[in-house]
């Protein structure tokens, strides 16, 4: 398939005709191919095939290739079929770095890829899945303690490549016999380690993010735990391991900067001296420079926390026999520690529950924030300001307590006249006592 690329002007600059796919792990950037005669300066091209295996060909019969094409190229037997890569003069220093010698034996680019050739090469893809889980059947009825992991065909499929994982050495000679007559095809064995076997499957890592060796990574480096230690990370195998079972290849990315920094903090086997006692080393924050000791050289006790400058004026202090009176410097002071974003805002903070919107619509019912509730002197000052009736302090027109509990109002017994027997000296209106003849 032809890609057309187009360039805006915010795109000026960019060599558009050197991307290739992207999703291709050993795509190469050709940063020369605008410029004029890259294409004549050398007849050697790179071409792809399936699992990461590129070879260099020779176009002998200076065919017009562009990064791309699909080519047939001489193989041992017949011919195969791959994808053109990279042209031009990036492909000897690719040689370069792949220790391919110039004077070498190279193989040559037959013709572009015809209809036939494409018919031949998809279906012999098309038999790689069924042919692999037959031969996974095969190897295990033998008692061979490997797994196939893929199969690739060759172009014209008179070829097959068996890729194996295995912990040690595996004599498969009996099954290349069985697999021979199984398949009427040549039998090729490849050996792979689990990290190439997670990058031809693929996944996503614990960072959220597609697998490097999935998608970029070219040549695996040995990962040890060496990089772990220099970085203080927890030797947690279930954390340091990737998805291959290895150490994760991404611990090599930032271990040099780890060990430049860790060069500008005192050494853990120090013990810095001070009148109150005896510090050992606890902890070390590599990046920010900050260094924690403790009273007890088992666990934590009393840590204090300072700056690796003065962790250096104490040991040189106590090189030339004297002895700060405590850790932190002069002043008191303790160093300023940078804010983090996350601790501004609880994460709780959606887990309230809301407020019932039915129940109690007073405006009673809402509480007023913190910030805007009086404090005590207020409430007092409030209280004196309130103005008093004049009639507060005249006790002779208030009204008479009601006694009766049950809210019902109390009758007073009346004459026929309409007068209560209730006067100043009897406020209950009973009636008076009669006196005796």
């Amino acid at each position: 398939m032809d890609y057309e690329f187009k360039l805006n002007s915010k795109d000026r600059g960019l060599n558009a005709k050197g991307w290739g796919r992207q999703d291709n792990q050993l795509n190469t950037f050709d940063y020369l191919a605008d410029i004029p005669g890259n294409d004549t300066s050398t007849d050697l091209v790179e071409v792809q095939f399936k699992n990461t295996r590129k070879g260099y060909y020779r176009n002998s019969n200076q065919l017009p290739l562009e990064k791309g094409d699909i080519v047939a190229v001489e193989a041992s037997p017949g011919h195969d079929i791959g994808t053109v890569t990279l042209t031009g003069q990036l492909v000897p220093l690719q040689m370069k770095k792949a220790n391919i010698k110039g004077d070498s034996e190279i193989k040559r680019v037959y013709r572009k890829a015809k209809p036939v050739d494409m018919e031949k090469f998809e279906e012999a893809k098309a038999k790689e899945h069924d042919t692999m889980i037959r031969s996974r059947q095969i190897a295990k009825d033998l008692g061979l303690d490997m797994k196939i992991g893929d199969v690739e065909y060759q172009g014209d499929g008179n070829k097959a490549i068996f890729y194996y994982i295995a912990d040690g050495r595996v004599d498969f000679r009996q099954l290349i016999k069985v697999l021979a007559d199984a398949f009427h095809v040549r039998i090729e064995m490849k050996q792979i380690g689990a990290r190439q076997e997670a990058g031809r499957i693929g996944g996503i890592g614990p960072c959220g993010r597609e697998l490097c060796c999935a998608t970029w990574m070219k040549n695996f480096v040995s990962v040890s735990t060496s990089a772990a230690r220099f970085q203080d990370i927890s030797l947690n195998p279930q954390k340091l391991a990737g998805q291959c079972a290895k150490l994760k290849c991404c611990m090599n990315y930032e271990v040099d900067t780890y060990v430049e920094a860790g060069r500008r903090l005192p050494s853990r086997e120090i013990t810095l001296l001070t009148m109150t006692g005896e510090y050992f080393h606890f902890k070390s924050d590599i990046l920010s420079g900050m260094v924690t000791y403790s009273t007890d050289k088992h666990i934590a006790a009393n840590l204090v926390t300072i700056p690796a400058k003065r962790a250096f004026e104490i040991i040189n202090m106590n090189r030339s026999g004297e002895k700060p009176e405590n850790l932190l410097d002069s002043t008191g002071s303790h160093p300023i520690q940078s804010n983090d974003l996350v601790e501004q805002e609880s994460l709780t903070r959606f887990d309230k529950r809301k407020k019932n919107k039915n129940k109690n619509r007073k405006g009673n019912n809402e509480r007023r924030p913190e910030s805007e509730k009086p404090t005590n002197e207020e409430r007092n000052e409030n209280k004196n300001n309130i103005p008093k009736p004049a009639d507060a302090n005249n006790n002779s027109d208030r009204k008479p307590r009601n006694r009766n509990h049950k809210g019902h109002n109390h009758n007073h017994n009346r004459h026929k006249d309409g007068q209560s027997h209730r006067n100043d000296n009897n406020p209950k209106g009973d009636k008076p006592a009669q006196k005796p003849e």
